[in-house]
């Protein structure tokens, strides 16, 4: 067992981790929420998926605190997760995407310290940079959600109509999707100021970081060149 384990964490420390991460995210941003809208019971799935990359983020972290960290996290989440599923009147909603959100902080800081480590740039290290993009993305989904269940509203659309729980995960990711890439095709509005702030930060976000990223991976490879 010990030894299975070692494999695995090596696995999820190398380059060759982030295309099968990425696999993951795909299916996770961008397939999910269409079997979702067609299947509402397919909430499983987002909430399995979830689970798996917090899971992930023990294997992937080197140093012993992020390992904690996110140790300690995974279980909140699993605990929150138990609370709303099980058999009692009681339910965390907000503060289970709260814990969320840190464990997906949690999993981008692990997956930056990997993507730069060694001062090295390779065809993993680009797909790592996309996995980061995609990670912000559901940051801002869930962050809109928070703003959904704190104040009544966040977003509005002609044809959005949000029920508070899973189910809305898609409306949330497509529109996050939207401003991190700066489309914006205008179907989806902010309803109000936070909900505005936190769309402008993602634009802000989705326009600085492929230039800073690529930036550094270029100075890298100029580095292996000279």
């Amino acid at each position: 067992m010990k030894e299975y384990l070692k494999k695995v964490k090596g696995f999820w420390v190398s380059d060759t981790s982030f295309p099968a991460l990425l696999v993951m995210l795909i299916f996770t941003v961008f397939i999910l929420p269409v079997i979702i809208e067609y299947q509402n019971d397919a909430t499983f799935f987002l909430n399995f998926m979830l689970i798996l990359l917090f899971f992930i983020g023990i294997f992937s972290a080197k140093e012993k605190a992020y390992i904690i960290l996110t140790g300690f996290l995974l279980v909140t989440h699993i605990s929150l997760r138990l609370i709303r599923f099980g058999d009692n009147p009681f339910d965390f909603y907000l503060l289970e995407r709260i814990v969320a959100i840190l464990n997906l902080i949690a999993l981008i800081v692990v997956n930056i310290l990997l993507l730069f480590r060694d001062n090295e740039v390779n065809f993993y290290r680009i797909i790592g940079s996309i996995n980061v993009y995609l990670l912000v993305a559901m940051i801002g989904a869930f962050g809109f959600e928070i703003i959904q269940l704190s104040t009544g509203e966040s977003i509005i659309g002609e044809d959005v109509s949000l029920e508070g729980m899973d189910v809305d995960f898609g409306e949330y990711i497509y529109y996050s999707l939207t401003c991190i890439s700066t489309l914006g095709f205008g179907d989806i509005f902010p309803a109000n100021f936070s909900a505005k702030m936190l769309s402008t930060f993602l634009s802000a976000l989705g326009i600085l970081y492929p230039a800073v990223v690529i930036a550094k991976l270029v100075s890298y490879a100029s580095k292996e060149n000279t």
